[in-house]
């Protein structure tokens, strides 16, 4: 790592960034949870899952669907698929002009969102919606005359969610809202799903999940493992798996020294990635301090998301959710081209033994289920 830590780093962005803030520092670390988020969207989209994405959607706990949470990402069911078309150029592209492209069933409910506004793209873009489904519009490419864009239909259910937890830490000390966030993120991760999990008298995890009234118990890795490959439709209806993704200099420490914190966490999420420093510092380094200059626009983009606090009014466009569009492309290219160097950034905490490469795989599977027989 060209710096020696995450920390030195922060305080670099903070001198550079955000020195005029009366609090430097926390505004670079809310800036490094930031990364974070847009490193797992656009990893998300090179695993092939960019037509099941969507973001900030409310995920209904089992059982009691009155009780929402709203997590980082959800991955859906695709439904269908409207084939690319083009958008001329116009400032904005709103949902109605979408809808009216691909002629959608006046059934469903339209949103106020643009899908491109400024020249910034809103990543997973919910024009519609009915009771059942999500419409989404993404751009696919800028041309001279417009742009094109495609858009597709899924299913409310999420049969995976992801969440990124981030505390900021000052020197040698633990940031106050570490257990927190832990125990916010155990929570949603342990109730969202319809395999539920059980402490048994040994210290180790069992699993359950109810067909029509009756019970199934058994070991968790082993129902979790026949449920993803060989799962009968009551067994996938309500299930949905989990992804914890942390990343802390010091907080949570490794998968070799974890503390309660992150022992907490690996017993609630299906799947606990850790996103390690080096990882982190690169990001940082090759898109937003040192870019080549394919990259430029990136931290072109970061940049004016983040002006002088003189009273000026910022247009964020360098977040998960909100991304200028040519940084946008180019983040898809700096992803696609350093893929497999990129999956180096992450350590596996859970499951014991568990790999990148299998995870992708139970992504895979999970999205080409036959979901309309499912569902």
């Amino acid at each position: 790592m060209a710096y020696q830590s995450i920390d030195e780093l922060q305080t670099l962005l903070s001198q550079e960034v955000f020195g005029d803030r009366q609090d430097s520092k926390k505004a670079a670390g809310r800036a490094l949870g930031t990364f974070i988020e847009t490193i797992m969207f656009y990893l998300l989209r090179q695993w092939g899952e960019n037509d099941s994405i969507a973001i900030e959607r409310p995920l209904a706990e089992y059982g009691r669907e009155e009780i929402t949470h709203n997590v980082e990402f959800t991955l859906h069911p695709v439904l269908s698929v409207h084939s690319s078309f083009e958008i001329p150029k116009s400032t904005p592209t709103t949902a109605r002009k979408i809808a009216d492209k691909i002629q959608l069933p006046s059934t469903f409910d339209l949103t106020s969102n643009k899908v491109i506004n400024k020249g910034i793209i809103q990543n997973a873009c919910v024009i519609g919606s009915d009771e059942q489904s999500i419409v989404i519009a993404a751009p696919d490419q800028i041309t001279s005359s417009g742009t094109t864009m495609h858009t597709y239909i899924l299913d409310k259910h999420a049969y995976a969610m992801i969440e990124c937890k981030r505390v900021g830490k000052e020197g040698d000390a633990k940031g106050p809202q570490t257990i927190e966030k832990a125990k916010q993120g155990a929570y949603v991760a342990k109730t969202t799903s319809s395999l539920q999990k059980v402490r048994n008298d040994q210290g180790g995890l069992d699993g359950i999940y109810y067909v029509n009234g009756e019970a199934f118990v058994g070991p968790y890795d082993q129902l979790l493992n026949e449920i993803i490959f060989n799962g009968e439709p009551q067994q996938l209806r309500n299930f949905t798996l989990s992804i914890g993704v942390v990343s802390n200099h010091g907080n949570w420490f490794t998968s070799g020294n974890q503390n309660k914190e992150m022992k907490v966490l690996a017993q609630s999420y299906d799947w606990l990635l850790f996103l390690t420093d080096d990882g982190l510092a690169e990001f940082i380094i090759e898109l937003l301090r040192s870019p080549q200059p394919e990259y430029s626009v990136i931290h072109d983009a970061f940049i004016a998301s983040y002006p002088p606090s003189d009273g000026r009014k910022a247009n964020n466009s360098f977040t998960k959710k909100k991304m200028e569009q040519a940084a946008h492309f180019a983040l898809d290219s700096y992803f696609a081209a350093n893929l497999d160097r990129i999956e180096n950034w992450f350590n596996v905490i859970s499951p014991d033994g568990g790999t990148l490469q299998d995870l992708k795989r139970i992504l895979v599977t999970l999205k080409n289920k036959d979901w309309r027989a499912i569902l």
